[in-house]
């Protein structure tokens, strides 16, 4: 059986880690596994995760573009079954986030986080929809959100509009879905040891940490495990939003 899996924003962080081990996973199953890694900017660590995933023993197909552009959103899916055949998986994990009060955020930068960050996830959705809706292989969508899609943060007003607005899809579409068997689900990250929060000072990461009942930011590799886990997880888990925070929130 082979598994044709989409993985947003997988140059770097919690995308190239999901990429990584749900390969690992799903070859020691003993399944072939055709990944569609996309990121934005970052050729070289696109190329990096990709050579990682081939040397697993993965067929790959890496695209280098920007997911807020819909010609590119089509070009993913075209590809991705002209390829491999048909989509099975698709993981939204790309994303982009700023600390700024709203009122200092131009009208088009608003709307650029917003592509970024929801848009973009659902247009990609929709696209893939018919071949998952054709896949015969436990299809599954799983989005990535954050604890600020559940409660808000100062100061991350756009992201946190566009994360609520993921667990919102993640819900909706999983009633959509339920009766084809395609399970929608979401994990909302808290604090994560990330490259996105490397903007951070050593003062204020222990500021952040002394608020996180675990004491420390979640890694990559216990990012990945809780998307890994919705992968084997039954077909009757669905629209649920699974919050990774340390007990944070």
């Amino acid at each position: 059986m082979a598994i044709t899996m989409i993985i947003t924003g997988a140059g770097r962080g919690i995308g190239c880690e999901i990429a990584l081990r749900g390969a690992k996973e799903l070859l020691g199953m003993g399944m072939k596994v055709n990944l569609v890694l996309i990121s934005r900017s970052r050729g070289a660590a696109l190329n990096n995760t990709a050579d990682a995933a081939r040397a697993l023993g993965a067929s790959v197909l890496s695209l280098l573009g920007d997911i807020g552009d819909e010609s590119f959103l089509r070009e993913i899916v075209h590809e991705s079954a002209e390829r491999f055949g048909g989509i099975d998986i698709l993981i939204n994990n790309a994303g982009s986030a700023r600390i700024s009060l709203l009122q200092d955020l131009k009208p088009e930068e608003i709307t650029g986080f917003i592509n970024a960050n929801l848009s973009s996830h659902v247009i990609l959705t929709s696209l893939a929809l018919p071949y998952l809706l054709k896949s015969e292989n436990s299809p599954r969508i799983i989005n990535i959100s954050s604890v600020w899609g559940n409660v808000g943060a100062s100061c991350e007003t756009v992201y946190s509009a566009a994360k609520g607005g993921i667990n919102a899809f993640t819900k909706a579409l999983a009633k959509e879905l339920a009766p084809m068997g395609i399970p929608v689900n979401a994990v909302a990250f808290g604090l994560i040891d990330t490259e996105m929060n490397s903007h951070l000072s050593q003062q204020e990461l222990e500021a952040l940490c002394e608020d996180i009942p675990a004491g420390r930011p979640g890694s990559t590799e216990e990012a990945a495990e809780a998307v890994i886990a919705l992968l084997k997880s039954s077909p009757y888990l669905t629209g649920q939003i699974i919050t990774l925070d340390g007990g944070w929130t």
